[in-house]
Parts: C-alpha cells; structure tokens; sequence
C-alpha cells in the first residue's frame, strides 16, 4: 500500500504515515530554533515521519562553518555594511542571482528530495523557497512549501519573492507587510514565532514573583557582543544593590572566567552561566532579560512575558524585532551599561508599575502554541486530520 494512501482498519480511517522535512540554517540562531520548536509539535501528531536538516552543512561543512563565523563577525563588527547589504538584496531585482551560487547546495537537496519523497517542507530560511523554485523548473517534483518567517515587520523581500503554498508570520503587522508586497492574503497566516513547547506549557512555580519595592530583582543578562562590553555591564549591574543576575555567556571560557570572577567579589549576587539549553526556564523566572534583538531571543522573551532592555540591534532584521516590541510598548532599547541600569530603574519604579504594563502587553502577543498551531495547519494540507492541542483555527489569516 503507497504512503500516501489511508486504510480503514476496525472500522476506522488510518492516515498512513506523513513525511515531513524541515528545512533550516546556521545564520542567525533564530532559523534553527524555529526549526527545533517545529520538529517537537510535529512529533506530538500520530503517523508522522518528521526530520531537520541544514543542507548548507549537509552539503560543505567546512565552507559553511567558515561562512557562519564571517557573517556573525560582519554583523557584530560592522553593522553598516550588513545594512548596506541587507538592503541591497531586499530591493535589488539582481539579488535573486546571488541563488544561482548555490548550484551545489540545490544539487545536494534534489538528491535529498529523491531519497526522503516528503509530503511537504516547511522552510525557516528563504535561501529554500529560491532552490526549490530552480528544483521545479527543471521538471522535478516538489511537494508544498511552507514558509515559515522568523523575522517580524522589516522582512527582507527574499522571503516572500519565490513562491510557497503558504507563510507563517509572528503578527498581524508583519502579515501586512506581505500583503502590501503583493502575496495572496489566503496564504498568509498569523500564527506566532515557533518557540519551545516550553513555554505552551510555562508552570505557575517558575514564574518570579513580583518585584516589590525592597525586593530582589532577577535580571537575566544574555551576552552576545564583545568581551569588554559585557564585563563593563556585568560589573555595572553588580554595582546595584537589588539585582541578582543571571548571565549566560555561551562557549567562550575565558570570557566566563572573568565574568565568574566578579561573581565571586559579589557573593550571592550573580550566577555564570556558559552555554545551556535552558533559556526557556531562565526566561520565565526572571524579571527582565538583557540582551540584542535576535529572531529566537526576542520572541521567547515575548512568550515567557520577560519583558526586554534591548542592548543590541543589528541592522536589518534585528530593527524589525525591537520595533514589535516598542509598538507594543513592551522594552526599552539601552545601548550602554549605565543606560541598562536606568531603564531598570524606570521598569521596578513605583512598585514596578512599567513591569507590570510591559508584561501585560507581552501576554497580548504571546502566542506559545505556534509551533503547534503551523504543524497541524501542515499536517491537515497533506490530509492528515491531526489538530494537536491547537484551539479553534489552527491559524488565522489576515483578513480574518
């Protein structure tokens, strides 16, 4: 019996197992987080087959390291010329010719279309929707694409320039961004960033409690630039006799070696942290989260109601994540160490009142059952009745 067939067996209709491929890359953490929230809700549903793949590491691993480390080095170092260029491929008619260098990398995903024959990708990088079209033209079967954007308001037109039978975006103004641009309003869906099931879940105990006058404020200090700005801040934080904070400061040990270094002159006052993979639970018992503007960062801060002092924004695609937060009136942006302490300040004045206002506004666009709510809208196209936990529509286009 073919895959794609159902069976009736004891009187019931059995969907034969769905095949799934999640398509993703290394630039930018936000791509493969996406991707990992995804897989997780696909693997809640029966009958489905469900697997992640980078074909950029798949296909040269060395070249595709060597191409991460310059682009996090060019958008940490100089941001204007990833503006310049990031603006450049959102409104050149050429850019799309920067596709065709990646004759190698659409080759390895044909081959992988050949083995796996899924019934639908879904993609949280554009570079696919371009590979797949080239894929197509060449008289090869493609299964759907679903498109899933893990940008928010300024949306580089390479996401939406190729054709997908759907997108999946984090809010409504971001849905109107791609209807401006021309995209169907049907195959537009407002369902929320994908984010850890985690935080679908967010248990009552792990929630801080609230940050009376007097009390201990947790501040949860995510570094992501240079050495020296984040021992400045670090050191700057630890001066203020109320915040016990938390810093994450990835694989770099000699950077953790300092920071746990002035943890240790301020006793009972900080906790150093290298890599983990536990920023949903230090998201939802924390107070305020300090760090840039990431894709991942920004709407896992939203879904734990951590409100954010945004310390970094790069140009591009990071503006458009700090602006939905803003029109939200959701963070501050706090470019220097003495900046972060006096918007801390102004959030736990008055018994906090700015904190409780911002986390207000982040449980209005709080969508924590994203990954979920894409995977059964995926899942019902291919024919497969799975609804998962999803409550009424799985999502909701633009034009309601």
């Amino acid at each position: 019996m073919a895959r794609d067939t159902f069976a009736i067996l004891g009187g019931r209709t059995r969907y034969v197992n769905r095949r799934i491929l999640i398509l993703t890359a290394g630039f930018g953490e936000g791509h493969n987080s996406a991707a990992r929230a995804l897989q997780s809700a696909f693997q809640e549903a029966p009958d489905v087959t469900v697997e992640t793949v980078d074909i950029f590491a798949m296909h040269a691993p060395r070249l595709n390291e060597f191409t991460r480390r310059a682009y996090h080095r060019v958008i940490n170092g100089a941001p204007r010329v990833w503006s310049a260029f990031y603006g450049w491929l959102d409104r050149s008619p050429h850019a799309a010719r920067l596709m065709r260098l990646l004759a190698g990398e659409t080759a390895t995903l044909a081959a992988l279309l050949g083995q796996k024959r899924p019934d639908a990708i879904v993609s949280t990088y554009p570079a696919y929707a371009w590979m797949l079209g080239r894929i197509r033209r060449r008289g090869a079967t493609v299964p759907p694409l679903f498109t899933v954007v893990t940008d928010a308001l300024t949306i580089n037109s390479l996401w939406y320039r190729a054709p997908s039978h759907a997108w999946f975006v984090t809010d409504p103004g971001s849905a109107d961004v791609l209807c401006r641009a021309g995209v169907s309003p049907g195959r537009i869906h407002v369902s929320g960033f994908p984010v850890n099931l985690e935080f679908a879940r967010r248990p009552t105990a792990l929630q801080p409690p609230d940050p009376v006058a007097g009390g201990v404020r947790r501040v949860l200090y995510m570094v992501n630039s240079g050495r020296a700005r984040a021992i400045e801040t670090a050191r700057r934080l630890l001066r203020e006799p109320d915040i016990l904070i938390t810093i994450t400061a990835g694989r770099d040990e000699r950077l953790i070696a300092e920071l746990q270094s002035l943890a240790d002159a301020a006793p009972g006052r900080a906790v150093v942290l290298g890599w983990t993979n536990q920023i949903p639970t230090l998201l939802m018992n924390h107070h305020v989260a300090i760090s840039k503007a990431g894709g991942a960062t920004t709407q896992e801060s939203i879904n734990a109601l951590c409100p954010m002092i945004v310390n970094q924004i790069v140009p591009g695609q990071e503006e458009g994540n700090y602006e939905l937060l803003r029109r939200h009136d959701a963070a501050a942006h706090a470019a220097t160490p003495d900046a972060i302490v006096d918007a801390l300040d102004v959030i736990f004045d008055a018994n906090a009142a700015r904190w409780h206002a911002w986390r207000d506004n982040l449980r209005r666009l709080a969508r924590p059952d994203a990954a979920r709510a894409i995977a059964a809208h995926v899942l019902q196209s291919t024919g497969h009745p799975w609804r998962g936990r999803v409550h009424a529509p799985s999502c909701a286009t633009v034009d309601g």
